[in-house]
């Protein structure tokens, strides 16, 4: 299986390619990934992963910086069906657009926007920013084949100052809680995307992987 590790330009994705080798011995399967910014790489691949961190708008930059990238993702993910995943802000370019430093379109392919968060304790006090750290995963069981193995209630780990508003519930395939609800994953045909480094996950996030090579949505 060979699958393309999108390199936007928002830095080092040797981690990726770590966990993707060690989710590959959790799937069974042989992988065979390589981090690229070339079109013709990722139209030859079964499985795509966009990763990204910064800003939404340097991100999105960095993707139609790559010739012929964006016209590749939309024939191979929206027309032919390849199972893509967006990794942190690598998912949040997967929406329709973004407010980081005004107004940025996204890839469009799920409903809503990356807003700023304006998280508050129990008492009215604002919680820091960004969210950096381990949180919990709240899901139906069941509900994504993504999820397979993961209980709810296991951790996470995010770093993100930007969360996903104005979502369609069907594709939320799980949240998280930073002074109320924020949309951890989200899930849409042959598109997921995590707001939370599965890389640096641990054991949850390397299932995530593993299940995202083993997946035939």
């Amino acid at each position: 299986m060979k699958v393309a590790v999108i390199d936007p330009g928002s830095g080092n994705l040797a981690s990726v390619l770590r966990a993707l080798d060690r989710a590959a011995g959790m799937a069974g399967t042989v992988v065979e990934a390589a981090i690229t910014r070339d079109a013709a790489e990722a139209a030859a691949a079964d499985r795509l992963i966009l990763p990204g961190q910064g800003a939404f708008a340097a991100c999105m930059r960095g993707l139609e910086a790559l010739p012929g990238m964006v016209e590749v993702l939309e024939d191979r993910v929206r027309g032919q069906g390849v199972p893509l995943l967006g990794i942190c802000v690598g998912m949040q370019i997967l929406v329709e657009r973004g407010l980081e430093h005004g107004v940025t379109p996204g890839l469009g392919w799920i409903a809503g926007e990356m807003a700023p968060m304006a998280p508050r304790g129990p008492d009215g006090t604002p919680l820091p920013l960004p969210q950096m750290g381990w949180n919990t995963l709240a899901f139906t069981p069941g509900g994504h084949p993504l999820l397979d193995g993961v209980r709810p209630g296991e951790h996470a780990y995010f770093v993100h100052s930007y969360a996903l508003r104005g979502a369609e519930q069907d594709e939320v395939a799980a949240t998280t809680e930073y002074g109320g609800p924020v949309v951890a994953i989200v899930a849409r045909g042959n598109v997921a995307g995590t707001q939370f480094h599965v890389e640096k996950s641990a054991t949850v996030g390397l299932r995530i992987l593993a299940n995202f090579l083993r997946w035939e949505p």
